[in-house]
């Protein structure tokens, strides 16, 4: 697989360079470290095709300016300092939470850092054992009375956490922990094909759908099984929730398109191996309206979570598309970003900073989950 890297000279430090070339000098698939006492996962057959095969789209490195890496940097460095204690992220009501948490590993995880390695390699370890200390027996990964969206949100984003270190690591102790959190949302997908706020099979929407079938993805990428007829029923219930326009709704039941639950609806097909469809070319057609008015995206909500689904949905496409697109967000971001290095969000600054990080190192190439 041809991947493209980011220049690490620009803007970084001798220690990052020489920790980020010791993770990823080989293929971005090899573990940065092999767990002595458990053997690689042998990839075991389930309902996903094969992911999108191709090179990293063409010009990718060169869209991470000297600009855009020093803004990486300050938000990583911003970041870093605001893990709690228990090695959890978030501030306020949402301290301790989940979503927040897992999503800030993945940011570090983005930049070439790994569990135990790398520049945030220790934050992301305590990050790791704060999610792994919150799954129960049952599966569910959740901070009791913790502030959420919605607990099954934080769910899917921790079992996406759970799957990326898993793939780099292969430790039996993350598998565990993994297979248990996949069971789950396996368990509770309700008869529409979908996912909602709680962990029981119960009515459904797009925006926890996505959440799901995106860690579902990550497991069976890791070696996790996943059965056909769960991805099958996920797919048709995207399809169902789009819209004439293009875009997707928020439930079966009816609802008008709006930019954020479009790109998840077309990650969720991605995530689930539909790349060549119609609904995929409508949905593409869909958020490539909003590309003159990025600037302009306060006017509708949800503005990290939409954005962080849509560079997905823009790089997995690749083309013209891609490079139409990130350079616009990327420059957004970077309008955006304050002084000491965060991104504000009216969750917390740590969730914005996470997404915005996230976004902007989509070209690393580094997260499996991305990886072309």
């Amino acid at each position: 697989m041809n991947t493209t890297r980011r220049g690490c000279g620009r803007g970084r430090s001798l220690i990052a360079i020489v920790a980020t070339a010791a993770v990823f000098a080989t293929s971005t698939w090899v573990p940065a470290r092999q767990d002595p006492k458990s053997p690689p996962p042998a990839k075991e057959e389930g309902g996903f095709a094969d992911t999108r095969k191709g090179d990293v789209p063409e010009g990718a490195a060169e869209l991470m300016t000297a600009e855009t890496d020093q803004a990486i940097e300050q938000g990583l460095a911003w970041l870093s300092k605001q893990q709690n204690g228990d090695g959890s992220f978030g501030a306020a009501v949402y301290r301790g939470n989940i979503a927040v948490t897992s999503l800030s590993a993945l940011a570090f995880m983005a930049g070439g850092s790994s569990p135990g390695r790398g520049p945030y390699g220790t934050a992301i370890d305590r990050a790791l054992n704060y999610v792994m200390s919150h799954t129960s027996p049952s599966g569910f990964i959740s901070v009791p009375n913790a502030a959420t969206h919605g607990p099954m949100y934080s769910h899917g984003f921790g079992a996406l956490f759970l799957a990326e270190a898993y793939g780099m690591t292969h430790r039996a102790d993350i598998r565990e922990k993994l297979q248990s959190a996949i069971r789950l949302i396996i368990n509770t997908q309700n008869n529409e094909g979908g996912w909602r706020y709680q962990p029981v099979p119960a009515d459904a929407d797009l925006s926890v759908t996505i959440c799901q079938i995106n860690a579902l993805r990550a497991a069976r990428n890791a070696g996790i099984f996943v059965p056909k007829e769960t991805v099958e029923r996920c797919i048709k219930y995207v399809k169902q929730s789009q819209n004439p326009d293009g875009g997707f709704r928020y439930m079966l039941q009816g609802g008008a398109s709006a930019f954020p639950r479009s790109a998840a609806g077309v990650v969720a097909l991605y995530s689930a191996s539909v790349y060549d469809a119609k609904e995929v070319d409508e949905g593409i057609k869909y958020l490539k309206q909003f590309l003159p008015d990025i600037k302009f995206s306060q006017r509708y909500s949800h503005y990290f979570y939409g954005h962080y689904y849509a560079a997905q949905a823009m790089w997995i496409r690749g083309g013209g598309d891609w490079n139409e697109w990130y350079p616009a967000i990327r420059e957004e971001l970077i309008r955006r970003q304050s002084s000491l290095g965060y991104w504000n969000d009216s969750i917390c600054n740590e969730y914005g900073t996470a997404m915005a990080l996230i976004i902007l190192q989509i070209p690393n190439n580094y997260l499996p989950i991305f990886q072309r």
